[in-house]
């Protein structure tokens, strides 16, 4: 077999057309094989976009599936067609396959009837049952109703119980359930503010299907989050979850190491293999440690090996940036050490409440790691919790991080100009015009990162994110760190040692003091603590000493005399 006449199959996930197609499949096929030897009833899958979670369900639906025309021979040569045992399960099952990948609209009154022709399709996909004898006259009249999409609600929401019935009766055999990407629609409830009625319907509609379901032989549930504690999930004691600590189908969905550098091989571009490493690998589940997205890798290869955000690309990412824009200050601490190539340490939770997005840093950080804007390096229990060490897996969400925080200050014009003027004086060492311009700049942005009373802090930690991203190429940008006898708040180190560095003191006041007194305090603290310890010891000569007050929405910049 030339692989290298293989055409790479972009934006198909279909795994029938994929092999009748003779498209590139880096088989995953040995996933059949360790759902049955694990025995369990019911998995759910959280994986992040875009990392062949489609596609295994197809397979599946292919492999399980009784069907009039066999489908075995799709199976020829890939790894499951050596397992005996596990290929006489081939072709035995009924099948109900369900995918809301593409449920995706911003009401519930738009959404709805979309659900209802997903789960009309599939009970037009099994028409048959109703030139059967095994419906009785008032069942046909309702599954015809569900097909003509004028059911009343409960039809749709007990669907996948009572087709799993029909199906069961009709072929003497259990039924074999296959849910793609079930919370595409919660998330979108959740961004669009319909989030009660959808709960509630798939709360119904999955649990009628997985939840004491008798003639259930196996159900796979796929998402990019487990929303258990929203008890869409409550009850369902069969229910395997493999999650991102587990090791059992660790290196079943993404692609692996090897998987990676065969498919290089095979179409030239192995010597590019250490950039492709840095722009792409670094996602970590169970015990497959280097794996990679599957889209950023197939496309790169189909785009003649050009590195570009291809995965980043693919979605929307308002969620995520408002999430980083609205996080604690602490959190944009930890961002500014992520951005940093460092990892940061924090509880994470294998269950999202998305009301929690926000208000608890578990929820934000957890949500980050399996959505896979993160990765890990290492897990540990503690307390009862489970730490982990986070971090950013690769060049190309590196790049996302840059782009959402930029894009904070490019969302008005009155913000965008004075942001990069004020950057440019800064590190110029033009203090006359960067006083002016970040005074300005400063009232008219506090709203912007809703300070509320006198609080700047979120403006301020924004503001160190920008500079920290604006400024990567040519400076290295710290903030409360360590230096001679104290912390600073913010050092500006030049990457040529000719440039000035910078050290920011920034104070928050309040009533009576001034600002002015504040500021001579916040100069006098870089002077005493020897702030510039640091600086001298790089050979950086001239030093740029600045405290930057707030008082409510009132700033001041004052230098060093």
């Amino acid at each position: 077999m030339n692989t290298q006449r293989k055409e790479l199959p972009i934006g198909k996930s279909d795994f029938e057309t994929i092999i009748t197609g003779n498209y590139y499949y880096a088989d995953k096929t040995l996933l059949v094989a360790e759902l049955i030897q694990r025995g369990a009833e019911a998995v759910l899958f959280p994986r992040p976009r875009r990392f062949g979670k489609t596609l295994n369900m197809t397979m599946l639906k292919a492999f399980f599936e009784k069907t009039e025309q066999s489908k075995r021979h799709l199976f020829d040569g890939l790894a499951v067609s050596k397992l005996p045992k596990i290929m006489a399960h081939q072709g035995q099952y009924p099948v109900i396959f369900v995918t809301f990948k593409d449920v995706k609209f911003s009401t519930w009154q738009e959404c709805y009837p979309e659900i209802v022709k997903t789960i009309s399709n599939e009970f037009r996909r099994h028409d048959y049952l109703l030139s059967s004898s095994v419906l009785d006259a008032g069942q046909k009249q309702e599954y015809q109703k569900a097909i003509d999409k004028c059911a009343p609600k409960d039809v749709y929401q007990s669907a996948l119980r009572d087709l799993s019935s029909y199906l069961h009766a009709y072929h003497q055999k259990k039924v074999i359930i296959l849910i793609d990407e079930y919370d595409t629609v919660i998330q979108e409830a959740y961004l669009k503010d319909f989030y009660d009625p959808a709960i509630e319907f798939m709360r119904a509609f999955l649990g009628g299907g997985l939840k004491d379901n008798a003639v259930l032989e196996r159900g796979v549930v796929t998402g990019i989050l487990r929303i258990a504690k929203e008890s869409i999930f409550t009850g369902l004691n069969n229910l395997l979850v493999g999650s991102f600590f587990r090791d059992d189908f660790a290196d079943k969905f993404g692609l692996t190491e090897s998987e990676v550098m065969q498919l290089l091989t095979d179409y030239g571009y192995a010597g590019q293999y250490d950039q492709v490493k840095a722009w792409y690998n670094g996602y970590c589940i169970g015990n497959a440690q280097h794996l990679y997205n599957p889209w950023s890798i197939i496309n790169f290869a189909a785009n003649r090996g050009i590195f570009e955000p291809y995965w980043v690309n693919t979605s929307r990412q308002e969620m995520i940036q408002e999430m980083i824009a609205s996080c604690t200050e602490s959190d944009k601490q930890d961002i500014e050490l992520l951005l940093a190539g460092q990892s940061v340490e924090h509880v994470v939770d294998d269950t999202v409440v998305f009301q929690d997005l926000g208000v608890v840093t578990t929820a934000f950080w957890s949500f980050l790691l399996y959505t896979g804007y993160l990765t890990f390096r290492c897990q540990f229990l503690k307390d009862g919790e489970r730490h982990v060490k986070l971090a950013i897996p690769n060049r190309e969400l590196l790049g996302l991080y840059k782009t959402t925080i930029q894009r904070w200050f490019a969302r008005s014009p009155q913000v965008a100009g004075p942001y990069l003027a004020m950057l440019k004086g800064l590190v110029a060492g033009n203090m006359a015009e960067f006083k002016i311009i970040f005074e300005k700049f400063a009232r008219q942005s506090l709203s912007v990162f809703d300070v509320k009373g006198p609080e700047p802090e979120s403006f301020y930690h924004a503001l160190v994110l920008g500079v920290f991203v604006s400024l990567q190429d040519t400076h290295e940008v710290r903030s409360n760190r360590e230096s001679g006898y104290g912390r600073y708040d913010v050092m500006i180190i030049p990457k040529d040692p000719k440039k000035p560095g910078i050290i920011i003191e920034f104070k928050k006041i309040d009533a009576p003091e001034t600002l002015e007194k504040a500021a001579v305090v916040a100069l006098q603290q870089i002077r005493d603590r020897r702030y510039a310890t640091e600086l001298r010891a790089r050979g950086i000569e001239q030093v740029i000493e600045l405290a930057i007050v707030f008082k409510g929405k009132e700033v001041l910049v004052q230098e060093r005399a």
